[in-house]
């Protein structure tokens, strides 16, 4: 695999970085093209829910691949982003976020950043565009379950600063995926990165919500569930981590 250029095209407001780099990619957009924007007016997260920030708070980006990888294994995608930026994070202020599956960033119960990911069918095959959101400032932090950059490491940092680090920790992983034994590297990477393996969870999803034990992660990356003795894998939907008194 050549090495990536990665083209960013920043935006002092769009709609959406996901929505904009979707029709880019449908028109023929390379690999590497990356929306960066200092506002988002119709920001989306998981399940249609919005993502609100403040002008300037947050990073707000998303980057086009077009991975030789099975629909089935696209969740490995998403990974390699969710590690890239908790190592930019790491590189920059010294936090070391955990991971929440299917790919949130947190510290402690507190969340960092989101991710986004959408399969876009194009001439030339399928595309993944993955967004991201990491909150910079507290001025960006709308929910009381997050939490900044700023907040937890005292220090600010700028939108394109984390970017750059970023995508300098995801063109290594990147390269990851093009092989069995790299894709290998990057199941293990991601496993060791996430707090959810070993919590009592509920998975949410559209038509269905399930309870169990997280045990880990298959080739593909989707979470295995042990729901009342049974090992379930779960593609997709959004996971909470039970306390003692969130169990019913």
């Amino acid at each position: 695999m050549n090495p990536i250029v990665w083209r960013v095209e920043h935006f002092e407001q769009i709609d959406s970085t996901n929505t904009w780099l979707g029709e880019q990619a449908r028109n023929g957009a390379p690999e590497g093209t990356v929306a960066l924007a200092d506002f988002q007016s119709a920001g989306r997260g998981r399940l249609d829910r919005t993502w609100d920030a403040t002008r300037g708070s947050s990073l707000l980006c998303s980057v086009l691949f077009r991975p030789s990888l099975e629909l089935s294994d696209l969740q490995l995608s998403v990974a390699i982003v969710a590690l890239a930026a908790r190592a930019a994070v790491v590189r920059l202020c010294g936090i070391r976020p955990v991971l929440k599956w299917p790919n949130d960033l947190m510290v402690g119960d507190l969340k960092l950043a989101g991710l986004l990911a959408e399969l876009v069918n194009t001439p030339s095959g399928p595309a993944v565009v993955v967004g991201i959101g990491v909150n910079l400032r507290d001025d960006g932090v709308t929910n009381p379950r997050a939490t900044s950059v700023r907040r937890e490491s005292g220090v600010t940092i700028s939108a394109r600063a984390l970017l750059d680090i970023l995508l300098d920790e995801l063109e290594p992983r990147r390269f990851l995926l093009e092989s069995f034994e790299g894709r290998a590297v990057a199941r293990e990477e991601y496993s060791a990165a996430l707090a959810t393996i070993g919590k009592r969870v509920r998975v949410e999803q559209r038509d269905a919500t399930f309870h169990g034990v997280a045990k880990g992660i298959d080739e593909s990356g989707h979470l295995l569930v042990d729901v009342d003795g049974v090992v379930t894998s779960f593609m997709a939907g959004d996971v909470v981590h039970l306390r003692t008194e969130d169990i019913e």
